[in-house]
């Protein structure tokens, strides 16, 4: 049984961030395959090696231990396209692109989104949404953060909106992602990222609007 607390401690010594850690990648693993619901304290444990005491210390509800596993995921996420972190030309975004799709053209792809599964089992929680929505929109701040970068080097048009458009490219993304691992089909993604490409460029500042 979880206890009721809002927030959980912060591991202070490397001894306690391990193991934190390690309960943090065990849960991760687990909700990925198995959901939420599937994951047990007791395989969370198992998996993870760490004792009770250990997991009512970092964690004393499921709620808590399921913000983490947010975290993990969207860390894990950005981890996969380090290209997003640094967004200052088209040619970056082209590479982001690729290096989304390098990752879902690998043996295990396509890949579900392990935000995804979360939204699709939890998205109606008010908590859980909430805690998703930040986590989309940190993913999506980069590519905002990018476009800004573009247009204050007279690259975007300065009336395109860096954040709406930013907003489009992610929900496109998360379709393809979605049908691509239902299908077990590349096309999906590679067809949403290259419309999402061709909608970010069609707001580019062109040569003859340069010169």
């Amino acid at each position: 049984m979880w206890y009721m607390e809002t927030q959980a401690p912060t591991a202070v010594t490397d001894r306690g961030r391990r193991s934190r850690e390690s309960i943090v990648d065990a849960a991760a693993a687990l909700m990925y395959t198995h959901g939420v619901a599937g994951t047990s304290v007791d395989k969370v444990l198992a998996a993870s090696g760490a004792g009770k005491s250990q997991m009512y210390h970092y964690f004393k509800n499921k709620d808590q231990l399921v913000e983490a596993v947010i975290d993990r995921y969207l860390e894990r996420i950005l981890g996969n396209q380090p290209t997003i972190r640094a967004l200052t030309s088209w040619a970056d975004f082209d590479r982001w692109a690729e290096e989304l799709l390098a990752l879902h053209r690998g043996p295990d792809g396509p890949i579900a989104c392990p935000l995804g599964n979360l939204a699709g089992e939890l998205g109606d929680q008010p908590r859980v949404r909430l805690l998703l929505d930040r986590a989309y929109r940190d993913w999506e701040s980069h590519l905002e953060r990018g476009l800004h970068t573009l247009r204050d080097k007279g690259l975007l048009r300065s009336t395109a909106d860096p954040a709406r458009l930013a907003q489009s490219a992610m929900a496109c993304l998360q379709g393809g992602l979605l049908l691509g691992h239902i299908r077990n089909d590349i096309t999906p993604i590679e067809d949403v990222l290259r419309i999402a490409i061709t909608h970010l460029r069609s707001h580019a500042v062109d040569a003859d609007e340069r010169g």
